[in-house]
């Protein structure tokens, strides 16, 4: 960020790092012609440290939909019959959410569900009156008809609360006539597999048997059927197989009905459903594009939710585990993806794991025996038990973040910055007993944030603690933004962001060498755009809509955290880790709707960002126009956005391990497209470049389930002569250049 014309220093000129002063990677020389940019890449020129291959991982935290229906491929939705709070009543005084009693609230928030998974218009009132009626929630009472009404349905069918085999919530139903029971609306995989494997767990007193089938919303008749029996007053686990035939349409709404052929009542503890390709329980196409995009680490479980999260409430047989009301975000957590799916789950992606421990509610004991879990020998209490649990080999997670968020009071049993200092002896003392080779991340105040209270990092730092290695950093800034604003002033505020991360790094990673750590480190283990839109006040011109406010799933989002990719490779070897906000229905990244995956435009910016994992920087002087920052953004002024510019084309290079040259442009402006010219010294290239370029016509433009690939990354070739490439790269846009050596 610049004020006038003067130049801007890379932070990596102004830092000490071993005792030596590195070259500075990146020169900005700013012009006055913003159509046009000139890239001089001196290859000769190389930093002493290679890129952190962990700059590109995601955030998974259990919320919503982001892990169950998200990352897991099971189908049904509120499987356990849980008892289902409604979050955003407010926050309790020791942290974590309210739950809503008011039933006109309630109501509102389940119409907003039933729209967002695609489910009838009309269904509102029967979720809300058969949920009344004793139901669990997302469930409905389906008395044999084809409509969708409920009238009558509470007559015919009857539900009531009832208790599990191992304790925790059940559903008790008594019908009063044959083809009675319960039901689902849901959306199924076909693009993928017509097969599908289902799990009851189930007791009745007077009935033999039930049935689980699947039909077309609207329709009796049914697509596939299974045989559920013989029932006892025993609960009983039956599983099998449904199948659909090629001509059951692929994009159709499907009831899942559990139902019984006479008369009678029955207790139902369990229904899943799971597609019969997927990858250890998870959602294969999660999988491949995870993969597809060599996802280097993954964090989980939370975020706020690891602040109140049990681990031993998820390893263990599934069905034996308890569902919990889940304190950060409202609703229930079934538990069926714990500490082993996670791990199998990172596997199968081929990511390191990281693991965030509940510094919150939970105790320095219970994450001494997490550690041991995970990465003690079978003959270790934990050990044993992973081992019982069909895992006889150790983990060896390396990475364990001491707590999430504790400076903040959305946080559960949240705490001060002495506070924190106190706890993170407690846990670290009590985990390094068990395996002292893990590596530490220590909860950091958000770097630019004001509302923690005090010195969170100085009261951590002055401990002089020789653990503390490596603090994180969560980047989520943004706040209310009023209607009457210009959505490119919103675009433009963002874009300057990452430059005043990189001098507020700077003084970190100077604050913590000189409180004696002997090598810092940083881990933005949360990250993503933070804007929330104003409702328009009366008389108030609206400029700025939902449609036109940038936000994770748009463009805006990739170049925003390539920017920040930036600003890492500058800092080497500060940064050494970045989890990005996050897998799946939440922040940017995939999405997933009605079984359908596909990608946010920063997935795509972070695969390209991926080939730079252990490559060697390389100095860049980089002369291009730069660009007016509005300052609008509630915080601008913390910022120092106001009078500030940015320059609109931002870069790295590196020599990748296979000796090619790699190049990262970001067009952040807004100007018009820039004819940009590269030119290669000490560097003998190949006669032909690769670019693959993502970019779209507006910062706020997105992909959706109708248009999955409306942003989507585009390969070209392009000449290599006189050692010079020559380009155009349009606003809103990222660019990987791939230059092979001769």
């Amino acid at each position: 960020m610049m004020a006038g014309g003067q130049e801007r220093m890379s932070v990596a000129e102004l830092i000490q790092t071993d005792g030596a002063e590195s070259a500075a990677l990146v020169r900005f020389h700013p012009i006055d012609d913003t159509s046009r940019a000139r890239l001089t890449v001196h290859a000769a020129r190389r930093a002493p440290h290679r890129i952190a291959p962990l700059l590109t991982g995601k955030f998974a935290e259990h919320l919503h939909w982001n892990v169950n229906n998200g990352m897991w491929a099971q189908i049904v939705r509120n499987p356990t019959f849980a008892e289902w709070p409604f979050a955003g009543a407010g926050r309790w005084p020791d942290g974590a959410q309210m739950w809503h009693t008011d039933a006109g609230a309630i109501a509102q928030l389940i119409g907003q569900t039933a729209t967002r998974f695609g489910w009838p218009p009309d269904v509102i009132d029967r979720l809300v009156e058969d949920r009344i009626a004793g139901l669990a929630h997302y469930w409905f009472l389906d008395a044999g008809r084809a409509g969708q009404g409920n009238q009558g349905d509470i007559a015919a069918v009857r539900p009531s609360p009832d208790a599990g085999p191992t304790g925790g919530r059940a559903q008790r139903v008594e019908v009063r006539a044959g083809n009675q029971g319960i039901a689902q609306w849901l959306y199924l995989p076909l693009h993928r597999t017509r097969r599908y494997r289902w799990r009851v767990i189930a007791r009745s007193p007077d009935l033999p048997s039930l049935r689980l089938s699947l039909a077309v919303d609207g329709q009796l008749e049914s697509v596939a059927t299974a045989e559920v029996g013989a029932l006892s007053r025993t609960w009983q686990v039956f599983t099998g197989e449904l199948e659909l035939s090629a001509a059951c349409a692929a994009a159709a709404l499907y009831r899942l009905r559990l139902t019984a052929a006479q008369p009678g009542q029955f207790v139902v503890a369990r229904v899943l459903l799971e597609p019969d390709d997927a990858v250890s329980g998870a959602d294969p196409d999660v999988v491949r594009l995870l993969k597809e995009a060599r996802l280097p680490i993954l964090r989980w479980p939370g975020g706020n939710f690891a602040s109140a999260y049990d681990w031993e409430d998820g390893v263990g047989p599934a069905d034996a585990r308890p569902a919990r009301h889940n304190p950060a975000w409202g609703g229930a957590e079934p538990n069926l993806f714990g500490t082993d799916e996670f791990v199998a789950f990172c596997r199968a992606v081929g990511c390191e794991p990281l693991i965030c421990v509940n510094v919150g509610d939970g105790t320095p004991d219970e994450a001494a025996r997490w550690v041991e879990y995970c990465n003690g020998p079978a003959d270790s209490p934990m050990g044993a038990r992973r081992a019982a649990n069909g895992h006889p080999e150790p983990y060896h997670i390396r990475y364990w973040e001491i707590g999430n968020e504790l400076y903040g009071w959305h946080q559960r049993f949240w705490t001060t910055g002495a506070g924190y200092a106190d706890r993170y002896a407690e846990f670290t003392a009590a985990m390094r007993t068990v395996d002292p080779h893990i590596q530490f991340i220590a909860c950091g105040a958000a770097s630019l944030a004001t509302w923690r209270g005090d010195d969170w990092n100085g009261r951590l730092l002055a401990q002089h603690d020789p653990l503390v290695r490596c603090l994180t950093d969560h980047v989520l800034i943004g706040g209310q933004i009023p209607a009457s604003t210009d959505p490119l002033d919103v675009y433009r505020d963002f874009m300057a962001i990452p430059d005043a991360y990189e001098h507020a790094y700077r003084t970190l990673w100077a604050q913590m060498r000189a409180a004696g750590v002997p090598e810092p480190r940083l881990a933005i283990t949360e990250m993503q755009l933070f804007g929330r839109l104003l409702p328009a006040q009366g008389g108030e011109t609206v400029r700025l809509t939902s449609e036109t406010l940038v936000s994770p799933p748009t463009m805006a989002e990739a170049v925003y955290s390539t920017l920040f990719y930036h600003l890492a490779v500058r800092l080497a070897p500060f940064v050494e880790i970045i989890t990005h906000s996050a897998t799946v229905n939440h922040g940017g990244g995939l999405r997933k709707e009605r079984e359908r995956v596909y990608a946010n435009p920063c997935h795509d910016a972070h695969a390209m960002l991926a080939a730079f994992a252990n490559a060697t920087p390389v100095a860049v002087d980089l002369a291009a126009g730069a660009e007016r920052v509005p300052a609008i953004l509630p915080r601008a002024g913390e910022l120092q956005l106001a009078g500030a510019s940015i320059g609109i084309v931002d870069a790295i290079a590196a020599i990748a391990p296979d000796g090619a040259l790699l190049v990262s442009l970001a067009h952040r402006g807004t100007t018009g497209p820039v004819r940009t010219q590269i030119d290669l010294r000490d560097f003998e290239p190949a006669a032909t470049a690769t670019v693959r370029l993502l970019s779209s016509e507006h910062p706020w433009d997105g992909n959706s389930l109708a248009a999955p690939e409306r942003v989507a990354p585009v390969d070209s070739a392009v000449t290599v002569e006189d050692n010079r490439v020559a380009l155009d790269l349009p606003p809103y846009s990222v660019m990987l250049v791939r230059v092979p050596p001769a």
